[in-house]
């Protein structure tokens, strides 16, 4: 799952960056508002990639990880109906 998260994450950044090179690059030379135009939907994907790169799966288990704080497992531990084995 990682994985597909960081291809996705590279190629939406990818996609930015190949959008304001071909937009000065290219597109400017025919119609400057569409390279603006390029340019403002390629800053809108940096924030949006960073939420797909960041966000966590139906089988991502980061909530069950121990603290380390054995007493605060136990705890959590108790509120979650399980029992620990000694």
């Amino acid at each position: 799952m990682y994985a597909r998260r960081r291809r996705t994450y590279f190629a939406m950044m990818g996609g930015c960056i190949g959008l304001f090179v071909l937009a000065w690059g290219v597109v400017r030379l025919w119609s400057i508002p569409v390279a603006v135009g390029m340019c403002v939907v390629a800053m809108v994907i940096p924030p949006v990639a960073a939420m797909v790169a960041n966000r966590r799966g139906p089988e991502d288990r980061w909530w069950d990880d121990p603290s380390g704080d054995p007493q605060s497992d136990e705890w959590w531990d108790e509120l979650d109906g399980k029992k620990r084995r000694p």
